[in-house]
């Protein structure tokens, strides 16, 4: 009989932990919303060489982790670059956040979009929080520079801030460059 109560609260409790998992917008929804109805998107895959690893981590203040990393490239109709895109997941305390970190043609923060977030909401930035990054360079990207914390939102934010440092090392080193060509 006591295997029954003990069942539930397990029950119980593996259900709400599910229950402050939210999907704001899937990979799609999210790519129209940074580039356009209509827009072409294109998955760019970048393989940084040691010296751009290391200029990125530099840029970023974080290591690496992997030895790849993507953008989604957005065209319009005549080709013409209208940005670039990139999705991130961090674990933030003990589960995922996913960002989808916008640039235009130029490098430019243009939006950072919440496409996913587990921990429980209390602990989510408010959508207008991340209007910090737009047009922002990457050294004032933190919060001794400007960036405003969240108060009970401590690790999400510094999370959100490290994702899109990543983002615009990334281009800084890789892409440039090679769009202003």
């Amino acid at each position: 009989m006591t295997i029954k109560p003990f069942f539930y609260l397990l029950l119980l409790c593996l259900t709400s932990a599910q229950c402050c998992a939210t999907v704001f917008y899937s990979k799609n929804e999210a790519l129209e919303l940074a580039f356009g109805k209509g827009a072409k998107t294109e998955l760019l895959t970048l393989f940084p060489e040691p010296e751009e690893s290391s200029k990125i981590q530099t840029l970023a203040k974080q290591n690496l982790e992997s030895g790849m990393f993507s953008f989604y490239v957005g065209t319009d109709a005549n080709n013409k670059t209208l940005g670039y895109a990139a999705i991130e997941t961090n674990t933030v305390r003990t589960k995922p956040e996913t960002l989808m970190i916008v640039l235009d043609a130029t490098g430019q923060v243009t939006k950072v979009l919440t496409l996913a977030f587990h921990e429980p909401p209390e602990y989510q930035p408010a959508e207008h929080w991340y209007e910090q990054f737009i047009n922002r360079k990457i050294e004032d990207m933190d919060f001794n520079k400007g960036i405003q914390g969240v108060s009970g939102a401590t690790l999400s934010t510094r999370s959100a801030i490290n994702s899109v440092r990543k983002v615009v090392a990334y281009y800084l080193v890789m892409l440039k460059d090679k769009s202003a060509k």
